[in-house]
């Protein structure tokens, strides 16, 4: 069901809830007033014509009869039973008898000195009056057929008034409803109205402080996370296509020349190293390409073991040292780890390793004296690992930008790279439940920080 009909539904069912409640309340109230405004004229009647019966001694009970018939303040169906003090009738202007009044009743008014009870189409009303002379119980009956009447037409102007309403509220809560779901249809035709070519199209945010307002700045916050993810994408298939076809024309380039005429051996074997050379260049940046994209999976399995950080560091160290002996890298600990089991962590160590060779490689590349410092330490359930470098610094316009695919600060074009390697470190980082921070000043050096959580028993 659409929300406007759902909407248009509840505001009736709660409207038409209270008009139906008041209209009770007022109903009840009415018919309330009503029988005890009648049972006051009965009990004034009552009174009446006992004082006239008993006080006054010119008047006879057949002469009271006379009055009481010809008087036009007289309640329709009147009747007026008295009893004496021996339960004996002493005084009915009940000429049919239809009256049934029962012995008891006439006992339970001498003792709770006023009763009420209907005998339809009669509403009877005993009371016990006492006068200098006399004691006597005395029944008055009669038909509120005035009062019954106006309770009717209340009744039916009620149920008119109540369908009306329904019937008001209907188109009203529609109307309602409608005004009330024009933004929302507005939103719905913006949000339609943007596809893959115009992402950077945003919805009217209206007023700015409604929930509506709210929905509008979060649909637009996802167009800019798609927006970006977009830009990223195609900078990415841009980046790569570029690096992947670099290395591929230099090798056809290479091989045509080659062809063209004979060569001597050693042009042979000098352009054979020369392809090599690129295909090794091709084979690494494939090989990058596919741990990002490996990285960036939420559906791919990597298995997680207890391993010692320590000994990851030294490996990654000897590793890296083998394919560059012109780097020189220093790694201490602080005075702060004095448990051995600071070093345990939890993670995949080949892909640590990419971590830190990646780092080590960019700390060393970039460092006049082709030096780096790894230092580790712990802070708050976490282990710290600074990888220092006295290089060229990152400019403060690239720093934001720097863990992208393919993003290379402005300074470092210079240096043989892809720009994929930061990018791996922090979704590997990101995948083990850590994070990386920068440091950085331009001629003066980098501090990338690596936060790994440690076991929670440390």
């Amino acid at each position: 069901m659409e929300i406007r009909k759902r909407l248009t539904y509840q505001f009736i069912a709660i409207v038409a809830l209270i008009l139906f409640l008041s209209s009770l309340a007022i109903y009840i109230s009415f018919s309330k007033s009503r029988k005890e405004e009648f049972y006051d004229r009965l009990a004034n009647k009552a009174r009446l014509v006992a004082q006239m019966l008993i006080d006054i001694d010119e008047i006879n009970a057949d002469l009271l009869k006379k009055i009481e018939k010809n008087n036009p303040l007289s309640l329709p169906n009147e009747k007026i039973v008295i009893f004496d003090y021996l339960n004996n009738q002493i005084y009915s202007s009940d000429e049919t008898n239809v009256l049934k009044i029962p012995e008891n009743y006439i006992d339970k008014v001498r003792i709770e000195e006023k009763i009420r009870y209907i005998q339809k189409p009669y509403e009877i009303l005993g009371e016990f009056y006492t006068s200098e002379f006399d004691r006597i119980v005395v029944f008055a009956a009669a038909t509120d057929i005035f009062g019954i009447n106006k309770l009717k037409r209340l009744r039916l102007i009620l149920f008119v008034v109540f369908i009306s309403g329904l019937f008001i509220i209907y188109f009203a809560g529609h109307v309602f409803a409608a005004r009330a779901l024009n933004p929302v249809t507005n939103i719905i035709l913006q949000v339609n109205s943007i596809g893959i070519t115009n992402l950077d199209q945003r919805i009217d945010e209206g007023n700015g402080t409604d929930e509506l307002a709210r929905l509008a700045k979060t649909f637009n916050g996802m167009l800019h996370r798609l927006e970006s993810a977009f830009k990223i994408q195609k900078n990415f298939i841009a980046n790569a296509s570029h690096e992947l076809r670099t290395p591929l024309t230099a090798i056809s380039g290479q091989i045509e020349v080659l062809l063209m005429k004979d060569r001597k051996t050693g042009e042979y074997q000098e352009t054979l190293i020369s392809v090599l050379d690129d295909m090794r260049n091709l084979n690494h940046l494939a090989n990058k390409l596919l741990l990002l994209a490996q990285a960036s999976s939420e559906t791919t399995e990597i298995t997680f073991t207890n391993l010692r950080i320590d000994d990851t560091l030294w490996n990654s160290r000897s590793e890296i040292i083998k394919r560059k002996p012109e780097y020189s890298i220093t790694i201490s600990f602080s005075e702060n780890i004095t448990d051995e089991g600071n070093f345990t962590i939890y993670g995949n160590e080949l892909l640590l390793k990419t971590v830190i060779i990646n780092l080590i490689d960019n700390a060393c590349k970039y460092s006049p004296d082709k030096s780096a410092t790894i230092f580790v330490d712990t802070n708050n359930k976490k282990l710290v690992i600074h990888f220092i470098d006295k290089g060229i610094g990152i400019p403060t316009d690239d720093v934001k930008m720097i863990f992208q695919p393919f993003y290379r600060a402005k300074n470092a074009m210079g240096e043989r790279g892809h720009g994929l390697g930061l990018s791996l470190v922090d979704k590997i980082i990101s995948q083990h439940g850590g994070k990386i921070e920068l440091t950085t000043e331009v001629n003066s050096g980098s501090d990338f920080m690596i936060y790994l959580p440690l076991p929670s028993k440390f």
